[in-house]
């Protein structure tokens, strides 16, 4: 029966942050002591006022399906932060609330994608954006980057990968993998390129931006003069507030696109979950400043990570001014035997980290760069000064 399984099923691929950490859970169920880095989950408890918030709905009994694209009051209130936080006007007409920023994204592409259609990633790229681009029939263009460059795409790489067929252009900042961010003057040299291309769209993955640890602060191309008609911004909570289980993501985008996002989301899933989008609304008006002591606590064990690993012989980094990973080129091990295994690519790497030293990370071919793999330093100071002195020891 598996021979009737869709071509367009078939031609995708396994999310490779879940296979690791189903690897990595299978191999704890046999009893051996793994350490995961390899998923994207803050390892703090939600709030409390936001718990409070999600018994309050409860209660008052918030039980019932909601419009499809969210609670009039939630879109009021990502209204706020858009204004608050990115210095961005979004109506809630232009405002559509998902489960999950992963739905956010897909119903984008579906809503403006045709067969054919040129989407740019500029490598590294989160693991799910060439699938969905495919899923939607689009064809992915990836932009390579480097770590000299903290892997950023310069606009100079965009002018050159720009075709006729060119329609969107996708991106992360702070990036995952990378934790990589784009400053306001480097969005500045990259909405130049475009003015010259009014055809494309741009898809903004903000996911992040609160994880933020430059001086220069976050900054959302749709705020630059000629971008904010063409460009969707997307967020959600499950990174700065710890909410990943909660599922809710959002848009601020052209009302045209949040529209046909609305119609596509109400074919496919309907409205988020209630409770979880109320005590959202509490999130999203909450000062910043009460989520500060996360952000703290990530740069911490960024700078904890960076020294420890920087005492590895072959671990090249940069600095991430982002997010909660570090995405180590270690392409000096390609075409070494290690503890009798033979390493020629960085999925034999991150396999070999997991057999020798039990720590799961990501192969970086998963995210468009075959020399790097992908660390998160969402966990304790402890458990990440373990969990590299495994793979120290594993790798001398």
């Amino acid at each position: 029966m598996s021979s009737n399984v869709s071509s367009r099923i078939q031609n995708m691929e396994t999310s490779a942050t879940l296979a690791m950490a189903a690897k990595a859970r299978e191999l704890k169920t046999q009893g051996i002591d793994i350490i995961g880095l390899s998923l994207g989950e803050p390892d703090f408890n939600i709030p409390d006022f936001i718990k409070e918030a999600a018994k309050k709905a409860i209660d008052e009994n918030y039980s019932s399906y909601t419009a499809v694209d969210g609670y009039t009051e939630l879109k009021v209130a990502i209204a706020h932060k858009f204004k608050r936080d990115n210095l961005l006007n979004y109506t809630p007409n232009q405002i559509v609330v998902s489960t999950g920023a992963k739905q956010s994204l897909y119903n984008v592409a579906m809503a403006v994608l045709n067969p054919g259609d040129e989407v740019i990633l500029p490598a590294p790229y989160w693991v799910s954006y060439r699938d969905i681009v495919k899923l939607a029939e689009g064809v992915p263009v990836e932009v390579s980057t480097s770590i000299e460059a903290d892997f950023k795409m310069t606009a100079a790489q965009l002018e050159q990968a720009i075709t006729p067929k060119t329609k969107m252009l996708w991106f992360s900042s702070p990036c995952n993998p990378s934790g990589s961010f784009y400053h306001k003057s480097e969005l500045e040299a990259i909405a130049e390129v475009l003015k010259a291309h009014p055809q494309i769209i741009v898809v903004s993955d903000e996911i992040y931006e609160h994880i933020n640890f430059s001086n220069n602060g976050h900054c959302s191309i749709a705020s630059i003069d000629s971008m904010y008609d063409r460009t969707v911004t997307v967020n959600g909570v499950s990174k700065a507030f710890a909410m990943t289980g909660w599922r809710i993501g959002y848009i601020g985008a052209p009302e045209w696109i949040a529209k046909a996002c609305t119609k596509l989301q109400g074919q496919v899933t309907s409205g988020a979950n209630s409770i979880a989008q109320r005590a959202v609304i509490e999130a999203l008006m909450a000062p910043v400043e009460r989520i500060q002591y996360m952000v703290d606590a990530f740069k911490n064990r960024r700078d904890l990570v960076l020294k420890l690993l920087g005492q590895i012989e072959g671990f090249k980094l940069n600095v991430p001014e982002g997010a909660f990973y570090v995405f180590p080129d270690i392409s000096y091990y390609f075409g070494k035997t290690l503890k009798g295994m033979h390493i020629t690519n960085a999925s034999d790497f991150a396999l070999f980290l997991l057999e020798h030293a039990q720590v799961a990370t990501v192969s970086g071919e998963a995210f468009g760069d075959e020399n790097c793999i992908r660390i998160s330093y969402a966990a304790s100071e402890e458990i990440l000064a373990e969990a590299i002195h495994r793979i120290s020891k594993a790798v001398s």
